[in-house]
């Protein structure tokens, strides 16, 4: 399918049926991302007496039961109700099906930027510096959604151990700034937007949706943040039409599938 769209004073031309899949697919019982060392995703065959859901066991049909923690073992999509006292689902955060977006390259660095708790000699950072040098490059029509890949870009980013990993994350300063442009949904190849062990403190996921002592804010309730992505050195750091898909769980956070579609601007 293909069509027209008008994004701010310009026309672009789009081929939905050439969107670029930025998510990690998961591998049950195989090799996937994990985080915090939780148990990997698995699916077994379900058992009910002599029934068995493995049609190379002898049964009818294959039929499996799932296991696996969506903030660790894969992409995944979160809503603010991953911070809040109030129980708030991520289907009911993610209002939107066709999201201007821009995507751009990142190298972590050490910086002097600050964060909570204080930094340590090993950490690496995505600062506000790169950020706002990378995006006064692209049109801010497209700021709504932003995907961020970092560099290195290695492919065992789809099956990394993160406790073996040290991985990088936001200085306070960087997301402050990702928040001033008014972006709704943010998209990283990390696992997390903080530093895995921080105290308990979740500061840049704190600040993204202006959430203080787990209060509820209705006025960032269709804020986004997706984690663990992968994005291919073949996309090139641009705007493009975001598709984030996610499967109906009332849950705070769900596995993810984002599309990325290319613009040709008419």
């Amino acid at each position: 399918m293909k069509a027209e769209i008008e994004i701010g004073s310009k026309k672009f031309y789009i081929d939905f049926s050439k969107g670029k899949d930025i998510s990690i697919p998961l591998d049950f019982n195989n090799l996937q991302p994990n985080t915090y060392g939780v148990g990997i995703a698995t699916a077994k065959a379900y058992k009910d007496g002599q029934f068995i859901g493995d049609t190379r066991l002898g049964g009818p049909c294959n039929f499996e039961t799932l296991n696996f923690t969506p903030h660790c073992n894969g992409t995944h999509t979160e809503c603010i109700g991953h911070l809040t006292d109030k129980r708030v689902n991520i289907l009911s955060s993610l209002e939107e099906e066709m999201i201007p977006t821009t995507v751009i390259t990142i190298i972590p660095k050490k910086t002097e930027d600050s964060y909570v708790p204080d930094l340590e000699d090993s950490d690496l950072l995505i600062t506000k510096k790169d950020l706002v040098d990378k995006l006064l490059l692209f049109d801010n029509n497209f700021y709504k959604a932003i995907v961020i890949r970092t560099l290195p870009n290695k492919k065992n980013k789809k099956y990394r151990d993160y406790m073996q990993h040290k991985p990088p994350f936001f200085s306070i300063e960087a997301m402050e700034y990702i928040v001033s442009l008014g972006v709704t949904h943010l998209l990283v190849d990390i696992p997390s937007v903080d530093r895995l062990f921080d105290d308990g403190n979740l500061t840049a996921h704190n600040i993204f949706w202006d959430t203080k002592l787990k209060k509820y804010n209705q006025s960032t309730k269709s804020k986004t943040i997706t984690e663990m992505i992968y994005v291919p050195d073949s996309i090139s750091d641009g705007s493009y039409l975001l598709n984030l898909q996610i499967p109906a769980f009332l849950s705070d956070a769900a596995p993810s599938r984002p599309i990325l579609y290319a613009l040709n601007e008419i």
